[in-house]
């Protein structure tokens, strides 16, 4: 199972992780690099992110949780006033989403989804059934790696994401 490194950007630092993955996502990966030290072209690379999460250190984690608060206080002034705010623009943001496919019946997204799942299932069945050359191994793995977020992405467009809804409900209940 791969990491869920934004799960653990949520529970460490809820604004930015629920800002994360919705219409906000580019202003919440700035806060996160700039508080994990990284440069501002690793905002847009989730291998990166992951990477830095997973590794960082207890001071970054605090530097994190403080970036949290900067980041809800900036939101507050620019008219989101919480947590609830900012994802009820994330869920906005994926029913216009099927909305938009159902009203016009685009093939686009299913073609994708089916060629990102059948591209992600293929090459993990090569993988498991052939030795890669050498100078091919490491391209291999990550264009796996692509692939298997790229599908999660699909699963969770198609199918919704319970954990994501779980942990909101969490939030909220804490809030009341």
């Amino acid at each position: 199972m791969a990491f869920d490194w934004k799960a653990l950007v949520k529970s460490i630092a809820p604004t930015i992780g629920t800002a994360l993955g919705g219409p906000l996502g580019g202003v919440a990966g700035m806060a996160l690099t700039k508080a994990l030290g990284l440069g501002e072209e690793s905002a847009k690379d989730d291998d990166a992110l992951a990477a830095a999460v997973q590794g960082a250190s207890p001071d970054q984690l605090m530097s994190l949780k403080k970036a949290d608060q900067d980041f809800a206080l900036q939101m507050q002034k620019l008219g989101f006033e919480n947590i609830q705010a900012l994802e009820a623009i994330a869920a906005g943001d994926r029913a216009n989403a099927r909305e938009r496919e159902i009203k016009t019946q685009d093939w686009t997204p299913k073609t994708l989804g089916i060629a990102i799942t059948l591209g992600f299932f293929g090459l993990l069945y090569f993988l498991l059934r052939h030795e890669p050359p050498a100078g091919s191994r490491d391209i291999l793995n990550i264009m796996l790696g692509s692939l298997g977020s790229a599908w999660i992405g699909v699963v969770s467009y198609y199918f919704g994401s319970s954990a994501g809804s779980a942990r909101k409900t969490e939030i909220l209940s804490t809030k009341s």
